[in-house]
């Protein structure tokens, strides 16, 4: 039970830190506001933001995997991922928007996430966004 309740506080921190990023970074065009979508996806994780967000899909895997914790978690992953590829695109930025949908997609396959369902908890966002 523990274990459940401190697992929805740290997905409830992440979502709404995610979600005022994201909304900066893909209405404003905030590359800062993006690399904070990154930093909350590597606290999430547990790992050191550079190294995370430079690691191979596979690798990012990996590191999901080890922690224990990536079932409970790729959902949320796989959709600040995609959705912060999203706002590279729009700045312009192929190359790490690339990578981040590559990251996106390595992790929804590998835990079976359904990349087309978007998280009940990023509902709003995704209504804001349009």
């Amino acid at each position: 039970m523990l274990h459940r309740d401190y697992l929805l506080e740290i997905i409830a921190k992440f979502v709404e830190s995610v979600s005022i990023a994201l909304r900066h970074a893909m209405l404003d065009g905030s590359r800062e506001a993006a690399g904070q979508v990154e930093d909350s996806v590597a606290a999430l994780l547990d790992l050191d933001p550079q190294t995370a967000m430079n690691l191979s899909p596979d690798s990012l895997v990996t590191m999901m995997l080890l922690s224990g914790m990536g079932d409970s978690l790729a959902s949320y992953v796989a959709y600040a991922l995609d959705r912060v590829g999203d706002a590279y695109d729009d700045m312009g930025d192929r190359q790490k928007a690339a990578l981040r949908w590559d990251q996106a997609q390595a992790v929804a396959e590998s835990f079976g996430v359904d990349q087309s369902s978007i998280p009940e908890e990023f509902a709003e966002l995704e209504e804001s966004l349009g």
